[in-house]
């Protein structure tokens, strides 16, 4: 549900919406899902959020996994560089023992309720178990773990992430990110404007901020 915000003229208007397309599975859409919101607020943005799945797109691209282990010397820098950008943010970090993992079942669930009250709340509880807790994201234990700490009738919506219905609508999602030019996660989208990485999220929050 979109929020509604003074415009400068005094009158009241929709909130500027910024897209976040991410991955579960992916190690610096983990430090933008769990900061987005806190800088929205700030700034009085609506966030939208646009969960999708980064391996159709790598095999599209031609690659056959994250182009983050493409070779040692960049997965070593990664690594480095996720500890040092969890350490600026204040945010916990584990390197998991398995990367990238699948996120098939989070990402449906997640589509599910990406315009309801809990859609941040449960993003982030499903980072935090993959990139802090080091546990498999994509079986239903966690994924239940996560909409029952919200309240959340987690085997109805569970069923619901197993129908056909939203199956296809995960994968149509993903053709949209491919035909949207998103080549990786997190990838911003203020209208037309792209912006890609967890390093652009303060620059797409001022441009959608501006765009009121």
């Amino acid at each position: 549900m979109n929020r509604v915000i003074p415009a400068d003229n005094g009158h009241f208007g929709p909130a500027p919406g910024l897209e976040i397309w991410f991955d579960f599975g992916s190690n610096y859409s983990y430090l933008s899902v769990l900061r987005i919101e806190e800088a929205a607020r700030a700034t009085g943005v609506n966030v939208e959020w646009r969960p999708f799945l980064l391996g159709p797109v790598f095999r599209d691209l031609g690659w056959s996994t994250s182009p983050l282990l493409a070779h040692d010397a960049k997965a070593r820098y990664v690594w480095r560089d996720m500890e040092r950008q969890a350490a600026r943010h204040n945010l916990p970090w584990t390197r998991p023992s398995r990367f990238p993992r699948s996120s098939v079942l989070p990402a449906r669930v997640a589509l599910i309720g990406a315009d309801q009250w809990w859609a941040g709340d449960f993003c982030r509880r499903v980072m935090r178990q993959n990139f802090v807790e080091d546990r498999d994201i994509d079986s239903p234990e966690p994924v239940s773990e996560a909409l029952e700490g919200l309240g959340l009738d987690s085997a109805r919506i569970l069923a619901e992430a197993n129908s056909a219905d939203v199956k296809a609508r995960l994968q149509a999602r993903t053709e949209e990110a491919q035909r949207r030019g998103v080549f990786g996660a997190p990838t911003f989208f203020c209208g037309p404007e792209m912006f890609w990485g967890n390093d652009r999220l303060d620059e797409a929050m001022e441009w959608a901020a501006a765009s009121t």
